[in-house]
């Protein structure tokens, strides 16, 4: 009976602690890979985002915890060519199928409103480890969590420099690839605590 009691307890302090979120595969989640180089401009697009956020909805710096991760080899630019040597070429997708975040909030800057529905949501700050091609580094960005009925829309966009990640572009396609990449995530969380 005490095992019960302690066992029941140890569920009710982690309900507590932290709601546990998904990535809602249900919803039209995108991931952005952009590109404005001199002389081409293009969008590297997939929806193959999957994930976890735990966070205390009354405090979400406290003791959150986020795990993201995008399948590289379903990115598509328009070009089918351009398709397969962005990932046999320079992100090496045989080797390095999944770029991840694995990180945390560490702040909240105040609210936002959703211009469409008129629902409130945070700016947040994160911070964590991101891996793409073999390479971890530390990076610290700015976002939006807008509040939905069973969870969060999720807006951030930040740049990367390829070569900080030993991805490397021919010269001659300089003018086609821009060395400093914008990423853009726009995707849906979902409560699986309630």
């Amino acid at each position: 009976m005490i095992k019960l009691m302690m066992v029941v307890f140890v569920v009710l302090s982690l309900k507590t602690y932290a709601d546990e979120y998904h990535v809602d595969k249900s919803k039209k989640n995108v991931v952005k890979f952009i590109s404005d180089a001199p002389i081409e401009e293009f969008e590297g697009i997939t929806d193959k985002i999957d994930g976890y956020f735990m966070g205390n909805p009354s405090d979400l710096t406290k003791k959150s915890e986020m795990y993201f991760e995008v399948q590289l080899n379903t990115i598509k630019t328009g070009i089918g060519l351009r398709d397969r040597h962005m990932q046999e070429n320079y992100l090496h997708t045989d080797k390095y199928p999944i770029t991840h975040f694995t990180g945390s909030v560490i702040d909240v800057t105040g609210s936002v409103i959703d211009a469409k529905k008129k629902t409130n949501g945070f700016d947040v700050t994160v911070e964590g480890d991101i891996f793409i091609h073999g390479v971890k580094k530390k990076i610290k960005t700015s976002g939006e969590m807008i509040k939905t009925s069973n969870g969060y829309k999720v807006s951030v966009n930040f740049f990367i420099a390829l070569s900080d990640y030993n991805v490397k572009i021919p010269s001659l396609m300089f003018q086609k690839i821009n060395e400093n990449m914008e990423i853009v995530l726009d995707f849906y969380l979902m409560n699986l605590t309630k």
